[in-house]
This record gives structure tokens, C-alpha cells and sequence, in this order.
């Protein structure tokens, strides 16, 4: 569980659309890393926000769209949480091979890296 953030780090977290960061790790970027209310995705404060609500199609969209903005940023380290596999329902088994290549300044959960 990431509670706290080094020099340059980035939360990314599992949003909806509408931005509501009502629960999980959307409420902790709310309440603790600068996620914006309202905002469903991109870089807000210390974190970056993927919409996992609105169907799998739309989180491979925003994962490919996340990893390319990271690779543009190489000098900020994202540290991914377990997008998709909270309170959006999927598996680590569907959500991890959409990470399969990553640049080297973002960082995956364990489960992930397991799979990959």
C-alpha cells in the first residue's frame, strides 16, 4: 500500500469518468495526493487518475494513453496501484498483460509483476 510519496513520485489510481473519488484508492489520491474532484483522468496533483469504470476497452485505451505520458516524463516515477481489481471487479490476470512493456520509471504492483 502506497501511503506516501518521494521527490518526483506519482500515485496512479483507478478513477471513473465522472471523477467522483468516492472510494479506494481514488479516495486516497483525493484525500492525500492532489486528485482533482471531477477529473476522472490524467495528472492531477501527485497523482494520475485511469477510468477502470467504463469498460475494459476504456482502460486499455487509458493505460496505453498513461505509459506513453510516463515514458514522455522520465523524470517522474509512477507508482501504479492495483487498477481495475477493486471495487471496477476485474483480475490481476485481465488487468496486468495491458503493462506488459513499461518504461523504466513506473512502477508496478506485485500481483502484476507476478503475471508478467
Amino acid at each position: 500500500m502506497i501511503t506516501e510519496l518521494g521527490e518526483g513520485e506519482i500515485f496512479v489510481f483507478g478513477s471513473n469518468a465522472s471523477g467522483a473519488h468516492g472510494g479506494g484508492a481514488a479516495r486516497y489520491a483525493y484525500d492525500h495526493f492532489g486528485a482533482v474532484w471531477g477529473q476522472g483522468e490524467g495528472l492531477q496533483g501527485r497523482s494520475y487518475g485511469i477510468d477502470t469504470m467504463s469498460g475494459f476497452d476504456v482502460i486499455a485505451d487509458e493505460v496505453a494513453d498513461f505509459l506513453e505520458f510516463a515514458e514522455q516524463h522520465p523524470q517522474l516515477r509512477f507508482l501504479v496501484t492495483e487498477i481495475g481489481c477493486g471495487i471496477a471487479g476485474y483480475r490481476p490476470e485481465q488487468i496486468a498483460p495491458l503493462f506488459a512493456e513499461v518504461p523504466d520509471n513506473v512502477v508496478l504492483p506485485q500481483p502484476f509483476m507476478d503475471l508478467l
